[in-house]
């Protein structure tokens, strides 16, 4: 039993190793990462200052994390889409798009969250 729970506890460091690599590896490339950080630095900022009940701010933090996850998967297809077709190919176009438009959905969620929260 030790052995196994030592060996979960493992794959949980390498997970969280890995993770921070690609966010670090995504920040280091990324000026649309860093300045969504700046963003939801500033959201989680305002979201701490008003007074909001608990579940408006777990919602307005929430969704500045989905934007981050999203503008990393789109990075990721971004990443992947230009080693596979360095040429110029209609469906390496779309698969780009696609997540941008990821990211542009999460942003207007959260966009949308925002003024939902603060017309009360």
């Amino acid at each position: 039993m030790r052995h196994m729970l030592r060996a979960e506890a493992r794959r949980l460091a390498n997970t969280v190793i890995w993770s921070w690599d690609g966010f670090r590896a995504a920040w280091a490339t990324e000026k649309t990462l860093r300045q969504w950080t700046l963003a939801n630095a500033l959201s989680a900022a305002l979201a701490f200052t008003l007074d909001l009940t608990p579940g408006e701010r777990a919602l307005i933090l929430a969704l500045g994390l989905l934007i981050l996850a999203a503008e990393l998967i789109n990075t990721a297809v971004e990443e992947v889409v230009d080693m596979l077709s360095p040429g110029h190919d209609p469906r390496a176009k779309k698969a780009k798009d696609c997540g941008s438009a990821c990211v542009a959905l999460a942003a207007i969620a959260a966009g949308m969250a925002w003024v939902v929260v603060l017309a009360g």
